[in-house]
């Protein structure tokens, strides 16, 4: 049996829970705060476009493709200032949403250096 996605292990549901869920981290923790001020008030859309972004990345639909054309991640994070810290809370708010959503430790192991990839990839600032 070949290995599992991170879409085949935690399912269409399970992806749309982490989503919401670290957009619900990122409005409780103090520790985000910059980077939640980035956002919206209302963080309904953007839960949508991390679900559907995260479909397609974990191994699923490529929803946000399809939706977007691109899976460019550079253009519309660069009105942002975003350095290590601002990428760290991410990072913090994506590992408690895993935590909270009872996420495996396999499949925390198999995304912790993909996601870094991903936080590091939109950081367009050294400090």
């Amino acid at each position: 049996m070949s290995p599992k996605t991170p879409y085949e292990m935690l399912g269409e549901e399970g992806v749309r829970r982490l989503a919401h869920t670290f957009y619900d981290v990122m409005d409780e923790l103090p520790q985000a705060a910059d980077i939640r001020a980035m956002h919206a008030k209302n963080m309904d859309e953007i839960k949508e476009k991390l679900t559907d972004y995260l479909t397609g990345w974990m191994g699923g639909p490529p929803r946000y493709h399809q939706k977007t054309g691109t899976v460019c991640l550079t253009d519309p994070h660069e009105p942002y200032a975003i350095g290590p810290k601002e990428r760290d809370q991410w990072l913090l708010c994506m590992d408690t949403a895993l935590e909270r959503i009872g996420a495996c430790d396999e499949l925390k192991t198999m995304l912790k250096s993909p996601m870094y990839m991903i936080a590091d990839t939109v950081r367009n600032q050294d400090n």
